[in-house]
């Protein structure tokens, strides 16, 4: 399966929302907030995509992050993953973990060397491919995501 990751268009946007609500129900980010995430200077939108029979282009997955301020004396530039997201029927097959690493150049390229992100406490396909890529435990969110817990992962590259 050849995964191509490209910059999120405005065009995506309904395929991403639709993806965003599959996977996240009650917490999905609006069309409005996806919208605006899209088109914040400081966000970098990215979509996965493969070619169907037909040789058309099928979103798979998305990524959407921010750039923020860390709030510390140095106020230097992080990255902050704000949701990543892969179509049931294409998980385990590499597409997130791809998602992620592009992220991280992409970050790598602002001259961003730190990247956020929270998840949920039991998503643990989603916790073992965080830690595999280096991510690292840094807190506990209480009923982050409703009733459910959500854990804060760092990580730092050079």
């Amino acid at each position: 399966m050849d995964i191509q990751i490209s910059v999120a268009l405005f065009e995506d946007l309904a395929a991403i929302v639709e993806l965003e609500r599959q996977c996240f129900m009650s917490e999905a980010f609006s069309r409005q907030q996806i919208s605006y995430l899209l088109n914040d200077s400081n966000s970098i939108s990215l979509v996965a995509k493969i070619k169907d029979n037909g040789d058309k282009e099928k979103i798979v997955g998305f990524a959407i992050l921010q750039l923020e301020k860390d709030h510390t004396e140095t106020e230097m530039l992080v990255g902050h993953i704000v949701t990543l997201n892969v179509t049931v029927a294409f998980r385990r097959m590499g597409v997130a973990q791809k998602l992620l690493f592009t992220c991280e150049e992409k970050l790598r390229l602002q001259g961003v060397f730190e990247c956020r992100l929270e998840v949920r406490q039991t998503n643990y396909a989603a916790l073992k491919l965080y830690r595999q890529m280096g991510y690292e435990e840094t807190g506990l969110l209480k009923k982050y995501y409703g009733k459910e817990h959500g854990l804060y992962f760092k990580k730092k590259f050079c």
